[in-house]
Protein backbone atom coordinates (compact mmCIF):
# COMPACT_ATOMS: atom_id res chain seq x y z
CA UNK A 1 0.00 0.00 0.00
CA UNK A 2 1.01 3.62 -0.36
CA UNK A 3 2.86 5.04 2.62
CA UNK A 4 3.00 8.65 1.41
CA UNK A 5 0.61 11.41 2.55
CA UNK A 6 -2.38 12.53 0.48
CA UNK A 7 -0.29 15.30 -1.11
CA UNK A 8 1.19 12.56 -3.27
CA UNK A 9 -2.22 11.58 -4.61
CA UNK A 10 -2.53 14.12 -7.39
CA UNK A 11 -3.34 13.38 -11.05
CA UNK A 12 -0.87 14.20 -13.80
CA UNK A 13 -0.82 17.83 -14.92
CA UNK A 14 -2.41 16.98 -18.29
CA UNK A 15 -5.17 15.00 -16.56
CA UNK A 16 -5.76 17.84 -14.10
CA UNK A 17 -6.15 20.29 -16.97
CA UNK A 18 -8.63 18.01 -18.69
CA UNK A 19 -10.62 17.62 -15.48
CA UNK A 20 -10.64 21.37 -14.90
CA UNK A 21 -12.15 21.94 -18.34
CA UNK A 22 -14.94 19.50 -17.54
CA UNK A 23 -15.92 21.25 -14.28
CA UNK A 24 -19.15 23.28 -14.43
CA UNK A 25 -18.45 27.02 -14.49
CA UNK A 26 -20.08 29.28 -11.90
CA UNK A 27 -22.01 32.12 -13.45
CA UNK A 28 -21.37 34.54 -10.61
CA UNK A 29 -19.46 34.98 -7.40
CA UNK A 30 -21.15 33.64 -4.26
CA UNK A 31 -22.81 36.07 -1.86
CA UNK A 32 -21.72 36.64 1.73
CA UNK A 33 -24.76 34.69 2.96
CA UNK A 34 -23.56 31.63 1.16
CA UNK A 35 -20.17 31.64 2.92
CA UNK A 36 -21.21 29.50 5.95
CA UNK A 37 -22.80 26.90 3.66
CA UNK A 38 -19.72 26.89 1.46
CA UNK A 39 -17.50 26.39 4.52
CA UNK A 40 -19.60 23.42 5.68
CA UNK A 41 -19.57 21.94 2.17
CA UNK A 42 -15.80 22.38 1.98
CA UNK A 43 -15.38 20.65 5.33
CA UNK A 44 -17.55 17.73 4.15
CA UNK A 45 -15.52 17.49 0.94
CA UNK A 46 -12.24 17.51 2.88
CA UNK A 47 -13.53 14.83 5.23
CA UNK A 48 -14.56 12.66 2.29
CA UNK A 49 -11.22 13.13 0.56
CA UNK A 50 -9.45 12.27 3.81
CA UNK A 51 -11.47 9.03 4.11
CA UNK A 52 -10.59 8.05 0.55
CA UNK A 53 -6.92 8.88 1.07
CA UNK A 54 -6.91 6.88 4.31
CA UNK A 55 -8.36 3.89 2.51
CA UNK A 56 -5.79 4.16 -0.30
CA UNK A 57 -2.87 4.67 2.10
CA UNK A 58 -4.01 1.98 4.53
CA UNK A 59 -1.17 -0.32 5.61
CA UNK A 60 -3.66 -3.15 6.19
CA UNK A 61 -3.63 -5.83 3.55
CA UNK A 62 -7.30 -5.80 2.51
CA UNK A 63 -8.90 -6.90 -0.72
CA UNK A 64 -8.67 -4.32 -3.51
CA UNK A 65 -12.35 -4.64 -4.35
CA UNK A 66 -13.18 -3.98 -0.72
CA UNK A 67 -11.12 -0.80 -0.88
CA UNK A 68 -13.00 0.30 -3.99
CA UNK A 69 -16.30 -0.47 -2.26
CA UNK A 70 -15.34 1.69 0.75
CA UNK A 71 -14.34 4.54 -1.57
CA UNK A 72 -17.60 4.20 -3.53
CA UNK A 73 -19.61 4.40 -0.30
CA UNK A 74 -17.73 7.59 0.69
CA UNK A 75 -18.46 9.18 -2.71
CA UNK A 76 -22.15 8.27 -2.59
CA UNK A 77 -22.43 9.49 0.99
CA UNK A 78 -20.95 12.86 0.05
CA UNK A 79 -23.19 13.29 -3.01
CA UNK A 80 -26.22 12.00 -1.13
CA UNK A 81 -26.78 9.30 -3.76
CA UNK A 82 -28.04 5.78 -3.23
CA UNK A 83 -26.64 3.89 -6.18
CA UNK A 84 -23.33 3.84 -7.97
CA UNK A 85 -20.55 1.74 -9.41
CA UNK A 86 -16.85 1.81 -10.27
CA UNK A 87 -15.87 0.17 -13.54
CA UNK A 88 -12.28 -0.39 -14.71
CA UNK A 89 -10.88 -0.98 -18.17
CA UNK A 90 -9.55 -4.52 -18.56
CA UNK A 91 -7.18 -5.60 -21.36
CA UNK A 92 -8.24 -2.55 -23.42
CA UNK A 93 -11.27 -4.54 -24.54
CA UNK A 94 -14.01 -4.24 -21.94
CA UNK A 95 -15.18 -2.56 -18.76
CA UNK A 96 -15.60 -4.65 -15.62
CA UNK A 97 -17.60 -3.67 -12.54
CA UNK A 98 -15.23 -3.79 -9.53
CA UNK A 99 -17.49 -2.09 -6.96
CA UNK A 100 -21.23 -1.44 -6.91
CA UNK A 101 -24.13 -0.91 -4.56
CA UNK A 102 -25.94 -3.67 -6.45
CA UNK A 103 -23.81 -6.70 -5.53
CA UNK A 104 -25.21 -8.82 -8.34
CA UNK A 105 -23.55 -6.72 -11.05
CA UNK A 106 -20.01 -6.91 -9.57
CA UNK A 107 -17.80 -8.76 -12.03
CA UNK A 108 -20.07 -8.05 -15.00
CA UNK A 109 -18.35 -6.91 -18.19
CA UNK A 110 -19.32 -4.86 -21.20
CA UNK A 111 -17.34 -4.19 -24.39
CA UNK A 112 -15.62 -0.81 -24.66
CA UNK A 113 -17.30 -0.32 -28.02
CA UNK A 114 -20.72 -0.92 -26.50
CA UNK A 115 -23.35 1.79 -26.94
CA UNK A 116 -23.54 2.67 -23.25
CA UNK A 117 -22.86 5.65 -21.01
CA UNK A 118 -19.74 4.11 -19.43
CA UNK A 119 -18.28 3.17 -22.82
CA UNK A 120 -18.94 6.70 -24.13
CA UNK A 121 -17.15 8.22 -21.15
CA UNK A 122 -14.11 5.99 -21.65
CA UNK A 123 -13.95 6.52 -25.40
CA UNK A 124 -14.22 10.31 -25.07
CA UNK A 125 -12.40 10.71 -21.71
CA UNK A 126 -15.10 13.17 -20.67
CA UNK A 127 -17.55 13.39 -17.80
CA UNK A 128 -21.23 13.01 -18.63
CA UNK A 129 -24.32 14.41 -16.92
CA UNK A 130 -27.70 13.10 -18.05
CA UNK A 131 -30.66 15.00 -16.54
CA UNK A 132 -33.22 12.46 -17.76
CA UNK A 133 -32.09 8.97 -18.77
CA UNK A 134 -35.63 8.24 -20.00
CA UNK A 135 -34.95 10.60 -22.89
CA UNK A 136 -31.44 9.26 -23.63
CA UNK A 137 -31.09 6.78 -26.50
CA UNK A 138 -28.64 4.74 -24.40
CA UNK A 139 -31.52 3.84 -22.08
CA UNK A 140 -34.22 2.36 -24.34
CA UNK A 141 -35.37 0.18 -21.43
CA UNK A 142 -35.27 1.16 -17.76
CA UNK A 143 -33.78 -2.24 -16.86
CA UNK A 144 -36.78 -3.37 -14.88
CA UNK A 145 -36.84 -0.35 -12.61
CA UNK A 146 -33.20 -0.43 -11.45
CA UNK A 147 -33.10 3.37 -11.55
CA UNK A 148 -35.69 5.12 -9.41
CA UNK A 149 -34.77 8.61 -10.61
CA UNK A 150 -33.87 10.13 -13.93
CA UNK A 151 -30.54 11.92 -13.43
CA UNK A 152 -27.16 10.17 -13.79
CA UNK A 153 -23.51 11.21 -13.44
CA UNK A 154 -20.56 9.38 -15.02
CA UNK A 155 -16.96 10.60 -14.65
CA UNK A 156 -13.76 9.15 -16.14
CA UNK A 157 -10.79 8.03 -14.08
CA UNK A 158 -7.95 9.55 -16.08
CA UNK A 159 -4.31 8.51 -16.22
CA UNK A 160 -1.93 10.22 -18.65
CA UNK A 161 -4.83 11.59 -20.65
CA UNK A 162 -6.51 8.21 -21.05
CA UNK A 163 -9.56 6.88 -19.23
CA UNK A 164 -8.75 3.76 -17.24
CA UNK A 165 -12.11 3.54 -15.52
CA UNK A 166 -15.47 5.15 -14.80
CA UNK A 167 -17.45 6.22 -11.72
CA UNK A 168 -21.24 6.10 -12.15
CA UNK A 169 -23.71 7.72 -9.71
CA UNK A 170 -27.53 7.79 -9.73
CA UNK A 171 -30.62 7.99 -7.50
CA UNK A 172 -30.05 11.01 -5.29
CA UNK A 173 -31.60 10.53 -1.86
CA UNK A 174 -34.72 12.53 -0.96
CA UNK A 175 -36.77 14.48 -3.47
CA UNK A 176 -33.80 16.06 -5.28
CA UNK A 177 -32.15 14.96 -8.51
CA UNK A 178 -28.43 14.97 -9.22
CA UNK A 179 -27.24 18.27 -10.65
CA UNK A 180 -24.55 19.12 -13.15
CA UNK A 181 -22.69 20.88 -10.31
CA UNK A 182 -22.23 17.48 -8.63
CA UNK A 183 -19.97 16.42 -11.45
CA UNK A 184 -17.19 18.71 -10.14
CA UNK A 185 -17.06 16.71 -6.90
CA UNK A 186 -17.17 13.44 -8.79
CA UNK A 187 -14.17 14.54 -10.85
CA UNK A 188 -12.29 15.38 -7.63
CA UNK A 189 -12.91 11.87 -6.35
CA UNK A 190 -12.01 10.24 -9.66
CA UNK A 191 -8.61 11.97 -9.60
CA UNK A 192 -7.89 10.25 -6.27
CA UNK A 193 -8.91 6.86 -7.57
CA UNK A 194 -6.17 6.93 -10.22
CA UNK A 195 -3.48 5.90 -7.77
CA UNK A 196 -5.46 3.03 -6.30
CA UNK A 197 -6.17 1.69 -9.80
CA UNK A 198 -2.49 2.02 -10.75
CA UNK A 199 -1.54 0.24 -7.55
CA UNK A 200 -3.98 -2.58 -8.30
CA UNK A 201 -2.57 -2.95 -11.81
CA UNK A 202 0.99 -3.05 -10.47
CA UNK A 203 0.03 -5.61 -7.83
CA UNK A 204 -1.67 -7.74 -10.47
CA UNK A 205 1.39 -7.55 -12.71
CA UNK A 206 3.71 -8.40 -9.79
CA UNK A 207 1.50 -11.34 -8.86
CA UNK A 208 1.58 -12.53 -12.46
CA UNK A 209 5.37 -12.25 -12.56
CA UNK A 210 5.72 -14.03 -9.19
CA UNK A 211 3.54 -16.88 -10.43
CA UNK A 212 5.61 -17.08 -13.61
CA UNK A 213 8.86 -17.11 -11.62
CA UNK A 214 7.48 -19.76 -9.26
CA UNK A 215 6.55 -21.98 -12.20
CA UNK A 216 9.96 -21.46 -13.77
CA UNK A 217 11.71 -22.23 -10.47
CA UNK A 218 9.62 -25.38 -10.08
CA UNK A 219 10.55 -26.47 -13.59
CA UNK A 220 14.24 -25.70 -12.98
CA UNK A 221 14.10 -27.62 -9.70
CA UNK A 222 12.50 -30.58 -11.49
CA UNK A 223 15.14 -30.49 -14.23
CA UNK A 224 17.89 -30.25 -11.60
CA UNK A 225 16.51 -33.30 -9.83
CA UNK A 226 16.39 -35.21 -13.13
CA UNK A 227 19.99 -34.22 -13.93
CA UNK A 228 21.14 -35.21 -10.44
CA UNK A 229 19.38 -38.57 -10.71
CA UNK A 230 20.86 -39.16 -14.17
CA UNK A 231 24.32 -38.22 -12.87
CA UNK A 232 24.03 -40.65 -9.98
CA UNK A 233 22.85 -43.43 -12.28
CA UNK A 234 25.68 -42.85 -14.74
CA UNK A 235 28.29 -42.78 -11.98
CA UNK A 236 26.91 -45.92 -10.43
CA UNK A 237 27.00 -47.68 -13.79
CA UNK A 238 30.49 -46.33 -14.50
CA UNK A 239 32.11 -47.72 -11.35
CA UNK A 240 31.47 -51.33 -12.38
CA UNK A 241 33.32 -51.23 -15.74
CA UNK A 242 36.15 -49.18 -14.22
CA UNK A 243 36.64 -51.71 -11.44
CA UNK A 244 36.71 -54.48 -14.02
CA UNK A 245 39.37 -52.65 -16.08
CA UNK A 246 41.49 -52.08 -12.96
CA UNK A 247 41.25 -55.78 -12.04
CA UNK A 248 42.22 -56.91 -15.55
CA UNK A 249 45.16 -54.50 -15.69
CA UNK A 250 46.35 -55.87 -12.37
CA UNK A 251 46.25 -59.42 -13.77
CA UNK A 252 48.11 -58.36 -16.91
CA UNK A 253 50.81 -56.65 -14.81
CA UNK A 254 52.18 -60.08 -13.74
CA UNK A 255 53.04 -61.00 -17.35
CA UNK A 256 54.43 -57.72 -18.73
CA UNK A 257 58.04 -56.58 -18.38
CA UNK A 258 60.38 -54.10 -20.02
CA UNK A 259 59.22 -51.03 -21.93
CA UNK A 260 55.61 -52.20 -22.13
CA UNK A 261 55.32 -52.10 -18.35
CA UNK A 262 55.52 -48.28 -18.42
CA UNK A 263 52.42 -48.15 -20.63
CA UNK A 264 50.64 -50.57 -18.33
CA UNK A 265 51.43 -48.45 -15.29
CA UNK A 266 50.14 -45.34 -17.06
CA UNK A 267 46.88 -47.14 -17.82
CA UNK A 268 46.60 -48.29 -14.21
CA UNK A 269 47.21 -44.77 -12.94
CA UNK A 270 44.59 -43.32 -15.30
CA UNK A 271 42.03 -45.91 -14.23
CA UNK A 272 42.81 -45.34 -10.58
CA UNK A 273 42.29 -41.60 -11.04
CA UNK A 274 39.00 -42.19 -12.88
CA UNK A 275 37.78 -44.45 -10.08
CA UNK A 276 38.63 -41.81 -7.43
CA UNK A 277 36.90 -39.06 -9.43
CA UNK A 278 33.75 -41.17 -9.80
CA UNK A 279 33.88 -42.05 -6.09
CA UNK A 280 34.28 -38.38 -5.17
CA UNK A 281 31.22 -37.41 -7.21
CA UNK A 282 29.08 -40.14 -5.67
CA UNK A 283 30.26 -39.37 -2.13
CA UNK A 284 29.76 -35.61 -2.53
CA UNK A 285 26.14 -36.15 -3.62
CA UNK A 286 25.46 -38.48 -0.72
CA UNK A 287 27.07 -36.20 1.88
CA UNK A 288 25.20 -33.13 0.56
CA UNK A 289 21.93 -35.10 0.70
CA UNK A 290 22.74 -36.33 4.22
CA UNK A 291 22.52 -39.94 3.08
CA UNK A 292 26.14 -41.05 3.63
CA UNK A 293 26.69 -42.99 6.85
CA UNK A 294 30.18 -43.43 8.28
CA UNK A 295 31.43 -46.98 8.81
CA UNK A 296 33.89 -46.44 11.64
CA UNK A 297 36.58 -48.84 12.78
CA UNK A 298 39.81 -48.72 14.80
CA UNK A 299 42.59 -47.46 12.53
CA UNK A 300 46.34 -47.13 13.06
CA UNK A 301 47.22 -43.71 11.49
CA UNK A 302 50.69 -44.91 10.38
CA UNK A 303 49.23 -47.85 8.43
CA UNK A 304 46.71 -45.50 6.80
CA UNK A 305 49.50 -43.12 5.72
CA UNK A 306 51.56 -46.00 4.31
CA UNK A 307 48.55 -47.24 2.31
CA UNK A 308 47.91 -43.79 0.86
CA UNK A 309 51.55 -43.47 -0.24
CA UNK A 310 51.55 -46.95 -1.77
CA UNK A 311 48.59 -46.09 -4.03
CA UNK A 312 50.28 -42.87 -5.25
CA UNK A 313 53.83 -44.15 -5.84
CA UNK A 314 53.24 -44.77 -9.53
CA UNK A 315 51.98 -41.22 -10.05
CA UNK A 316 54.96 -39.78 -8.18
CA UNK A 317 57.44 -41.79 -10.24
CA UNK A 318 55.92 -40.61 -13.53
CA UNK A 319 55.99 -36.99 -12.32
CA UNK A 320 59.56 -37.35 -11.06
CA UNK A 321 58.49 -36.27 -7.56
CA UNK A 322 59.83 -37.90 -4.38
CA UNK A 323 57.33 -39.00 -1.74
CA UNK A 324 58.61 -38.72 1.85
CA UNK A 325 56.84 -40.35 4.79
CA UNK A 326 57.73 -38.28 7.85
CA UNK A 327 57.66 -40.52 10.93
CA UNK A 328 56.15 -38.90 14.07
CA UNK A 329 57.85 -38.87 17.48
CA UNK A 330 56.24 -41.78 19.27
CA UNK A 331 53.34 -43.95 18.24
CA UNK A 332 50.14 -41.99 17.44
CA UNK A 333 46.88 -43.05 19.11
CA UNK A 334 44.43 -45.38 17.37
CA UNK A 335 41.50 -43.53 15.77
CA UNK A 336 37.86 -44.40 15.25
CA UNK A 337 37.10 -43.41 11.64
CA UNK A 338 35.80 -44.49 8.25
CA UNK A 339 38.99 -45.95 6.77
CA UNK A 340 37.91 -45.81 3.11
CA UNK A 341 36.81 -42.20 3.32
CA UNK A 342 39.87 -40.83 5.14
CA UNK A 343 42.16 -42.88 2.87
CA UNK A 344 40.58 -41.10 -0.10
CA UNK A 345 41.11 -37.76 1.64
CA UNK A 346 44.84 -38.49 1.91
CA UNK A 347 44.97 -39.76 -1.68
CA UNK A 348 43.20 -36.62 -2.93
CA UNK A 349 45.59 -34.34 -1.04
CA UNK A 350 48.62 -36.26 -2.37
CA UNK A 351 47.28 -36.23 -5.94
CA UNK A 352 46.54 -32.51 -5.69
CA UNK A 353 50.08 -31.76 -4.49
CA UNK A 354 51.58 -33.93 -7.22
CA UNK A 355 49.52 -32.10 -9.82
CA UNK A 356 51.18 -28.79 -8.90
CA UNK A 357 54.67 -30.15 -8.20
CA UNK A 358 57.57 -29.96 -10.66
CA UNK A 359 59.94 -32.83 -11.36
CA UNK A 360 62.76 -33.05 -8.81
CA UNK A 361 60.69 -31.67 -5.91
CA UNK A 362 59.44 -33.43 -2.79
CA UNK A 363 55.99 -34.10 -1.32
CA UNK A 364 56.00 -34.93 2.41
CA UNK A 365 53.19 -36.68 4.28
CA UNK A 366 52.82 -37.43 7.96
CA UNK A 367 50.87 -36.94 11.18
CA UNK A 368 51.54 -35.31 14.53
CA UNK A 369 49.71 -34.24 17.72
CA UNK A 370 47.55 -31.18 17.10
CA UNK A 371 47.54 -28.10 19.32
CA UNK A 372 44.37 -29.51 20.81
CA UNK A 373 45.55 -32.61 22.73
CA UNK A 374 42.29 -34.40 21.88
CA UNK A 375 43.01 -34.27 18.14
CA UNK A 376 45.54 -35.68 15.68
CA UNK A 377 46.78 -33.69 12.69
CA UNK A 378 47.51 -35.19 9.25
CA UNK A 379 49.43 -33.10 6.71
CA UNK A 380 50.72 -33.09 3.13
CA UNK A 381 53.51 -30.62 2.30
CA UNK A 382 54.63 -29.84 -1.26
CA UNK A 383 57.21 -27.55 -2.91
CA UNK A 384 54.86 -26.24 -5.57
CA UNK A 385 54.12 -22.63 -6.59
CA UNK A 386 52.01 -21.90 -3.51
CA UNK A 387 48.51 -20.45 -3.34
CA UNK A 388 47.63 -16.72 -3.03
CA UNK A 389 45.84 -15.72 0.18
CA UNK A 390 42.66 -14.70 -1.69
CA UNK A 391 42.31 -18.20 -3.20
CA UNK A 392 43.03 -19.97 0.08
CA UNK A 393 39.61 -18.86 1.34
CA UNK A 394 37.77 -20.65 -1.47
CA UNK A 395 40.03 -23.57 -2.36
CA UNK A 396 37.85 -26.06 -0.48
CA UNK A 397 34.66 -24.86 -2.19
CA UNK A 398 32.85 -26.87 -4.85
CA UNK A 399 34.56 -26.74 -8.29
CA UNK A 400 37.28 -24.38 -7.01
CA UNK A 401 40.64 -24.60 -8.79
CA UNK A 402 43.91 -22.85 -8.01
CA UNK A 403 44.90 -22.29 -11.64
CA UNK A 404 43.97 -23.11 -15.21
CA UNK A 405 47.03 -25.34 -15.56
CA UNK A 406 46.24 -28.39 -17.69
CA UNK A 407 47.57 -31.46 -15.89
CA UNK A 408 46.33 -35.02 -15.96
CA UNK A 409 46.27 -35.01 -12.16
CA UNK A 410 44.28 -31.79 -11.77
CA UNK A 411 40.58 -32.57 -11.87
CA UNK A 412 37.38 -30.55 -11.92
CA UNK A 413 37.66 -29.08 -8.42
CA UNK A 414 35.71 -31.71 -6.49
CA UNK A 415 38.69 -33.43 -4.83
CA UNK A 416 39.37 -30.81 -2.16
CA UNK A 417 35.65 -30.17 -1.73
CA UNK A 418 35.17 -33.88 -0.97
CA UNK A 419 38.08 -33.70 1.51
CA UNK A 420 36.39 -30.88 3.39
CA UNK A 421 33.02 -32.67 3.52
CA UNK A 422 34.60 -35.96 4.62
CA UNK A 423 36.72 -34.35 7.36
CA UNK A 424 33.81 -32.29 8.67
CA UNK A 425 31.65 -35.40 8.68
CA UNK A 426 34.24 -36.85 11.11
CA UNK A 427 33.88 -33.67 13.26
CA UNK A 428 37.31 -32.53 12.10
CA UNK A 429 38.69 -29.42 10.42
CA UNK A 430 40.71 -28.96 7.24
CA UNK A 431 42.94 -26.05 6.24
CA UNK A 432 45.95 -24.81 4.32
CA UNK A 433 49.12 -22.82 5.02
CA UNK A 434 50.79 -21.46 1.91
CA UNK A 435 52.95 -18.67 0.54
CA UNK A 436 53.26 -17.99 -3.20
CA UNK A 437 56.56 -19.47 -4.37
CA UNK A 438 57.10 -21.41 -1.16
CA UNK A 439 54.85 -24.46 -1.50
CA UNK A 440 51.65 -25.42 0.30
CA UNK A 441 50.86 -27.39 3.43
CA UNK A 442 47.41 -29.03 3.55
CA UNK A 443 46.34 -30.35 6.92
CA UNK A 444 43.29 -31.74 8.69
CA UNK A 445 42.63 -32.68 12.27
CA UNK A 446 40.52 -35.59 13.55
CA UNK A 447 39.30 -36.23 17.09
CA UNK A 448 41.14 -38.94 19.04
Amino acid sequence: MFDRPIAFLQPAESDMAKLQKQRPQKSQAPSAKAAPNQSAALTRLQDSIFKIAKSINSSKRIDNKRQLHEILETILDYLGAEQGSIMLVEKNRYLEVHAATRKNIIGMRQPLKDDSVASWVVQNSKALFIPDIAKDKRFPIRAGGNYRKNSLLSAPILHKGRAIGVINVTDKAGAKELLQDDIACLLDFSSLLVWLVIQQNLNAELKKQRNMLRKRNQELHRQEELRAELSKTLLHDLKGPLAEVVANLDIISYSIDGENREFLESAQIACDRAVRMASNLVSVDKIEDGKLKLIKEEINPLRLLEESISSIKGLARIKGVELVFEQPDGAPPVLQLDRTMILRVLQNLLTNSLGYSESGTTVTIGCRPAQNPKKLEFYVQDQGPGIPAAQQETIFEKYARVSQKQDTLIGTGLGLYFCRLAVELHRGKIGIVSQPGDGSRFFFTLPI
